[in-house]
């Protein structure tokens, strides 16, 4: 399998996938009169009226701009130019925003980077939960793209990003201050509902970091009246508690928070983690010890730990390479070798949350088998992801015209699979 060094550079991905949109950035965009210094905002965006108008607005603001109108596009100019700011549109050609966004906050060189969805689709919690600055649905007026640029801009260039921890216990306040810490987050402790309240009338913080056990009100009062009350429906908030939480409690606490963070052994790990990617913090410049806490959490990924995958593919070489990626991070693997043996393991086992599905097998290949699995009811909405043995012109077509959620060429890359794997398996 292929590290992200031997993603599509930005030079080939863009004009492989869309020509005509890559060859009218090139011709519109700034990415040739880049220099050192320059603050570059990245335009992911297919359609290239909607790609200039924000160009424009850039530019208006001091940004040099550089469009990518596909997925491949989007992560080899992010990985190389490290913008100061990315723009993105959901609904590319060549594949889903959200697998940008995910990509891109999952690697350590591009987490930091400020992503502003702009797209029709709406599902701004989705978009807050995986780390996005902020969210606008289209058709967006002249006026809220003026403001969104100018909320970029003001982020850009603030240095110190500040976060309010609300936490009645004095000690437990400053630990978590200490932990954060490092000059770049500035730190505000509240001890209930109410100085927290005060304290986002009177000044903006990037983050809030809440115990659900506070004197005068519910944790989730205090979400309910800062998302409405004060209009802070955008602030990232972390629920860090030791309470132990109901189903019930944490599903109507996922709805409005964007992280929970149990208190426990590993708590501390999942805590500086969690507010390095809604405060954007560059990893590179934190303290090695708080490096090596956030590099220890990343070696599990809790969103794929206990997920049932199914593994369709006739080489035993395959399927032992994609049971060690999958396996490394607590996945539930199963597999088997035709298309046939696919079908009657669903249907024997139909808890499965994803099929890796192989193209190229004998008998019955992968297409044959993905149309055979969405006959089946309760199957038309598994993630069912394509491996294709290479990227053909019209393979991504294909897997979809015969119902497959989406697809990855051979040999396959990690991030690039664990990164679709989340995006399709998101609830």
């Amino acid at each position: 399998m292929r590290d992200r060094r031997s993603w599509p550079r930005a030079e080939t991905a863009g004009r492989a996938l869309d020509p005509s949109l890559a060859e009218r950035a090139r011709a519109a965009d700034d990415r040739g009169r880049l220099a050192a210094g320059d603050r570059v905002l990245l335009i992911v965006e297919d359609d290239a009226e909607f790609a200039r108008v924000l160009l424009d607005l850039a530019r208006e603001r001091g940004f040099k701009g550089v469009v990518a109108g596909t997925v491949a596009a989007a992560l080899a100019l992010a990985r190389e130019l490290r913008p100061a700011a990315i723009t993105l549109d959901i609904q590319l050609p060549d594949g889903s925003g959200w697998s940008v966004l995910d990509a891109l906050k999952h690697d350590p060189a591009t987490r930091h980077i400020p992503v502003h969805v702009i797209s029709v689709v709406e599902e701004r919690q989705r978009g807050m939960r995986l780390g996005a600055l902020r969210t606008l649905t289209k058709p967006a007026t002249k006026e809220q793209l003026e403001q969104t640029l100018a909320s970029i801009r003001e982020f850009a260039e603030r240095p110190v990003r500040r976060l309010l921890v609300v936490e009645d216990d004095a000690a437990q306040r400053q630990a978590t201050a200490a932990l954060i810490g490092n000059g770049d987050v500035e730190t505000v402790g509240a001890a209930s509902g109410a100085e927290a309240i005060e304290a986002l009338k009177s000044a903006r913080f990037d983050c809030m970091v809440l115990d659900l056990g506070l004197p005068d009100m519910s944790g989730a009062k205090l979400i309910e009246r800062v998302q409405s009350e004060l209009g802070l429906a955008d602030l990232p908030i972390i629920v860090y508690t030791g309470k132990a939480l109901t189903p019930k409690e944490e599903t109507e606490l996922h709805r409005v928070a964007d992280a929970i963070v149990v208190k426990d052994v590993s708590s501390p790990e999942r805590l500086l983690d969690e507010t390095a990617l809604f405060l954007h913090r560059v990893e590179a410049a934190l303290p090695p010890a708080k490096r090596r806490m956030i590099e220890q959490v990343r070696k599990k990924d809790p969103l794929l730990a206990g997920k049932k995958v199914l593994v369709v593919d006739d080489d035993v070489r395959n399927i032992f390479a994609l049971t060690s990626v999958l396996e490394a991070h607590d996945v539930k693997v199963s597999y088997v070798e035709n298309g046939r043996e696919a079908l009657a393991t669903l249907k024997k086992d139909p808890d499965v949350d994803a099929v890796l599905m192989d193209i190229m097998m004998p008998e019955m290949d992968g297409y044959e088998t993905t149309r055979a699995i969405r006959k089946i009811g309760r199957f038309k909405k598994l993630p069912i992801l394509a491996l294709t043995a290479k990227a053909m012109k019209g393979d991504r077509e294909k897997c979809l015209e015969a119902g497959a959620s989406d697809y990855i060429s051979k040999p396959i890359n990690t991030d690039q699979l664990l990164s679709l794997l989340r995006v399709w398996m998101y609830k």
